[in-house]
């Protein structure tokens, strides 16, 4: 198991960002890290993902940046080339978990049924992304999905219309080891410049987490 998602379990949250200026990936990260929360997922949905992520590893060395939204194999190496820390994509291909394979990024495919869990299993993964969460029955449905797959060792990171007032309920269930999200970070607050209401939702964020 890579120490990566052993850290991300640790944190609780992972952040799912966009970020249009590369400039604002630093501010947003101490933001993020001032409120407690030392990651984030980056988004490869607009064209300064890559930049913003080698920005921050090269000034926040110990923040763990990862990259997200990754659907093809070439968005792999670009994401491996910036030292995006993990990968995580909103689905399973079998030429996606093979090309992060190929270079040691740690990757978490998406899953939203038994089939797609039981191919991502194949493929030798354990942490996987469920996404859309609230589109798909939410906390119900892993619930659901808890028994079947209990003894492959499965975890969830459930992702997709996770709120802040539902971050304990989805963290309470044993078999999901973080809960992404954009209610932390949102597109508007980042391209805003507004990096202290940012902080602030990490704290309270944050206060949950430590609550558990």
């Amino acid at each position: 198991m890579s120490a990566v998602f052993e850290t991300i379990r640790g944190i609780g949250v992972v952040p799912v960002v966009e970020i249009e200026n590369p400039d604002d990936g630093v501010p947003l990260a101490r933001a993020l890290r001032a409120g407690g929360i030392s990651t984030m997922e980056v988004t490869f949905r607009t064209a300064a993902a890559a930049d913003a992520i080698r920005l921050v590893k090269a000034e926040l060395p110990d923040f763990v940046v990862g990259a997200g939204t990754l659907v093809t194999p070439a968005d792999v190496a670009q994401a491996v080339a910036a030292g995006a820390a993990y990968g995580v994509s909103p689905g399973f291909r079998a030429d996606l978990s093979a090309a992060a394979a190929a270079v040691g990024l740690p990757f978490i495919p998406g899953v939203i049924t038994p089939s797609e869990i039981l191919a991502a299993v194949d493929a030798g993964h354990r942490h996987l992304k469920f996404f859309p969460a609230a589109h798909y029955g939410g906390i119900d449905t892993l619930r659901s999905l808890a028994a079947p797959f209990s003894r492959l060792s499965v975890s969830f990171m459930p992702t997709g219309g996770v709120r802040a007032a539902t971050l304990a309920d989805h963290l309470a269930l044993p078999h999901v080891f973080a809960v992404g999200g954009t209610w932390i970070a949102s597109r508007a607050d980042v391209v805003g410049g507004r990096f202290g209401e940012i902080e602030l939702a990490a704290r309270e964020a944050r206060t949950t987490l430590d609550a558990l």
